[in-house]
């Protein structure tokens, strides 16, 4: 092999190297680049078209559903699912159930609900769906609600393992619900680690989780493996990062250095224009977010 050949040999293991360099860089697990959400009923737009594209534009890959694809024709639904896929945009979250979790005796309508429930998600391609633990009852001790949760979700995490789909349960705090069961995380993550399944998590919304008890960090520290989902909004007024108390920054850091790999959702709403606002907090949490990674 004359100099020339060897030289250019060189040149392109070196270049190799470097592709391979690269290639491993965008190969790292889901934790080193977390992926982003909004949940459009906080849009607060009539068209569910322009609420894709400006999740989209702010360079977020989910969005949470509440309402809009219960009216949905399946013609509709094909185009609407088309533009998604087209701009990189999934489901990764549906809400609207209409049954409780921690609702002694109604195991067969729950479980009844959860199964079309999940065929919905499965047929949106939604990974993922919100149950809700339904109200305090009067005259019922909290040990038999809490009982009843844990047989529930049991019997709901069987139905969404056959359909792929995971779930996440969600505290609600007093003020905005005075009468509902779950109110906290901590009683949430008691919960879960009693069901033990996967598939059964808690959403931690540190909007909620601030307003009701604190203690927002100390509490992800402790039971990381068992959040699903977390929502960002600040206190007061449910609106971005930066306009209330919560230290987002800290908590982005945290989520980083828990190596967190669900999706980051925002559900505020937007005091600015609303593609700048999303914008502008998907970049402060993955500074945040990266920071923690370093840590």
């Amino acid at each position: 092999m004359n100099r020339r050949k060897f030289g250019q040999l060189i040149v392109a293991t070196a270049l190799e190297g470097t592709f391979l360099c690269v290639a491993s860089q965008l190969e790292k697990p889901l934790a080193s680049s977390p992926r982003f959400s909004c949940e459009i009923a906080t849009l607060n737009l009539a068209s569910f078209d322009r609420c894709i594209e400006i999740v989209a534009e702010a360079g977020y890959q989910g969005v949470e559903l509440t309402g809009y694809f219960q009216k949905w024709t399946p013609e509709e639904q094909r185009r609407l699912m088309g533009k998604m896929r087209s701009l990189g945009v999934m489901i990764d979250m549906l809400s609207g159930l209409q049954a409780s979790f921690a609702i002694p005796d109604q195991a067969e309508e729950f479980v009844t609900r959860v199964t079309s429930h999940c065929r919905v998600a499965k047929g949106l391609e939604c990974p993922q769906i919100n149950i809700k633990s339904g109200k305090r009852l009067d005259g019922v001790e909290p040990q038999v609600q809490f009982a009843a949760a844990v047989d529930n979700l049991k019997r709901a995490s069987d139905v969404a393992a056959r359909n792929g789909i995971n779930i996440v349960i969600e505290p609600i705090d007093l003020i905005e619900n005075p009468t509902i069961f779950l109110t906290s995380v901590k009683e949430g993550f008691e919960i879960v680690r009693a069901v033990n399944r996967p598939n059964v998590k808690v959403l931690y919304d540190f909007y909620h989780e601030q307003r009701g008890a604190g203690n927002l960090i100390e509490k992800l520290e402790a039971n990381i493996d068992w959040v699903g989902l977390v929502h960002i909004a600040d206190v007061p007024g449910r609106h971005e990062p930066g306009t209330g108390e919560i230290d987002y920054t800290n908590i982005y850091r945290s989520l980083g250095r828990l190596h967190y790999n669900g999706f980051i959702a925002m559900e505020y709403g937007s005091t600015t224009d609303a593609v700048a606002s999303l914008r502008k907090s998907r970049i402060e949490a993955q500074k945040g977010f990266a920071e923690g990674l370093r840590l």
